[in-house]
């Protein structure tokens, strides 16, 4: 046959052989290859494994048996071709074993080798081998299972236990082998059991236990019951039928149920509670609700009357503005004078409260402004009177207006973006924005910053002061444009609650709109948009 051919049948049946089979080196006096199934059958993992193994170790795996010649053996083979011998062979553990020795000389490249084949107990070897392979793989599979697992014959006789279920019963290692199953049922339900063993020997399946029949309990060595789940499979051995027990104490799960069904209870008997608190509280909301029917007529006048009272309001701050005025100027002039002695020793305690004395009256103008603006602005006094202005210019001076008012530490930085002039009411517009940037300031911290945003685009101008101050709930920012409203998290802080009612009815008279986002704890943005005429450079 050809050559290729030749080598490749060599090849595939030395690869596919059952049974050892090594290429011996006369002079080198050791194994050059050897097939995959010869080193299994010697516990090698591998050809290189056992090639190496023969290195490490300076002697073969195989030696002669006693009264047998490896020499002579060798020689024969080259005299006849063909060579038989005893030998014992060293396994991979150190197992020995006693097996027979085919020699077929030949040579490759003008060197002597041997074909060397292993006959006799190799089968029963690797039989053995595969059975403590079987049984390690039932060891880690049933012997140390997480669920009790017990195997008995069809008279109930067990026959196998694992350690989990020697462990729910109660039961030393080895001591549940040879007695019957149903001692491992309550005395009170063990004769049923034993008409159902017979009854699942007649028609043996795979099935739950107890799964129409209500709890299942097991019996412990000292008596002690247990409830438990379990699934039974059976399985034939020469002929023989065995019942396998899957078994799971299920105490926690039980005791889990009566937690859940308990709380089930006391929330149904919360939900009744509550279905008759709301019957309750709604019999109370009818009846509130026809005594507010019977009082709309008083609640009509309430209202009248308190539109009056805002008239009366609006007329007493005019009123109180201009009677305030007078008295305060002088308080004003007349603490100048008393700066202007400072001989006295005391002088440096006076200078201190004339100071206080400036900053009271400064206030009670800044209120009376506040009030007499509102006044004006609901009297229709006030009105937008647009002239052509540079916002650069407004914006530094009112933020040179509003420093006086710095905290230590803070700042305020600009950001504009409209070079060029725009048509606008300049003092109302001066106004808006020494009310955002004084608030912005009085509810921030020490050391923080305020942002003042300006940007002109379709004949639009866009303010916006951002603070890092306390900010504003989300329940207070609904009312925060109304007259006198102040936010609960400032009541602290010195106020009118007039200035955002007073920003937002500027905004109104220049066509305007005021937006704000605030959180509490993270500042506040106040965005103001107002519509001024179209310029070139727009």
């Amino acid at each position: 046959m050809p050559s290729t051919y030749a080598h490749a049948l060599a090849s595939l049946l030395f690869t596919q052989a059952q049974e050892f089979i090594g290429v011996y080196d006369e002079p080198a006096r050791r194994f050059i290859r050897v097939n995959p199934m010869g080193a299994q059958l010697l516990g090698y993992p591998s050809e290189a494994a056992f090639l190496q193994a023969q290195v490490a170790d300076d002697a073969l795996p195989v030696q002669p048996a006693p009264g047998h010649n490896w020499e002579a053996a060798l020689l024969t083979a080259h005299q006849t071709g063909h060579a038989l011998l005893e030998a014992v062979v060293t396994r991979a553990g150190g197992d020995t074993t006693r097996v027979r020795i085919e020699l077929t000389p030949f040579d490759h490249e003008g060197r002597p080798l041997h074909l060397v084949r292993l006959s006799g107990p190799d089968r029963l070897l690797l039989a053995e081998r595969e059975l403590a392979q079987s049984v390690s793989r039932f060891e880690a599979v049933v012997a140390n299972a997480t669920i009790g697992i017990i195997m008995c014959d069809r008279h109930g006789q067990i026959v196998s236990a694992n350690h989990l279920s020697e462990q729910l019963f109660g039961y030393r290692p080895g001591e549940l082998l040879g007695q019957r199953i149903e001692v491992l049922v309550p005395r009170t339900v063990s004769h049923h059991h034993e008409q159902l063993r017979e009854s699942f020997n007649a028609a043996p399946s795979v099935r739950a236990m107890g799964a129409h029949r209500g709890d299942l309990q097991g019996q412990r060595q000292d008596g002690s019951v247990f409830p438990v789940e379990v699934s039974l499979s059976y399985f034939h051995l020469d002929e023989e039928l065995y019942v396998v027990s899957y078994i799971l104490d299920i105490t926690y799960k039980r005791e889990a149920e009566r937690e859940l069904i308990a709380e089930r209870q006391r929330v149904e008997k919360l939900n009744a509670e509550l279905e008759q608190k709301v019957a309750d509280r709604t019999h109370a909301l009818l009846s509130t609700l026809a005594q507010l029917e019977q009082r709309s007529e008083e609640l009509a006048k309430a209202l009248a009357a308190e539109q009056e009272l805002g008239e009366l309001k609006s007329r007493f701050v005019s009123m109180a503005s201009h009677e305030f005025r007078t008295p305060l100027t002088a308080v004003m002039n007349s603490a100048t004078l008393i700066e202007k002695y400072p001989d006295t020793e005391q002088q440096d305690k006076r200078v201190k409260h004339l100071q206080r004395i400036r900053n009271s009256v400064k206030h009670l103008n800044d209120i009376l402004e506040e009030f007499l603006s509102v006044g004006r602005i609901e009297e229709g006094k006030v009105q937008a009177r647009p002239v052509e202005l540079e916002l650069p210019a407004l914006l530094s001076d009112v933020v040179a207006d509003v420093q006086p008012l710095l905290k230590a530490g803070q700042r305020i930085r600009q950001q504009v973006g409209c070079p060029a002039p725009v048509v606008l009411d300049p003092s109302l517009l001066r106004k808006i924005l020494v009310n955002l940037l004084s608030n912005a300031v009085k509810y921030s911290a020490e050391g923080s910053e305020v942002l003042l945003h300006a940007a002109c685009q379709g004949g639009q101008l866009t303010l916006a002061v951002q603070d890092q101050g306390v900010g504003i709930s989300a329940d207070d920012q609904e009312h925060l444009f109304e007259r006198f409203f102040r936010a609960r998290n400032v009541t602290n802080i010195p106020g009118t609650g007039l200035g955002l009612y007073i920003v937002g009815r500027y905004l109104e008279l220049m066509g305007g709109q005021i937006s704000l986002h605030s959180q509490l704890g993270q500042g506040t943005t106040v965005t103001v948009t107002i519509p001024y005429e179209n310029h070139p450079a727009d």
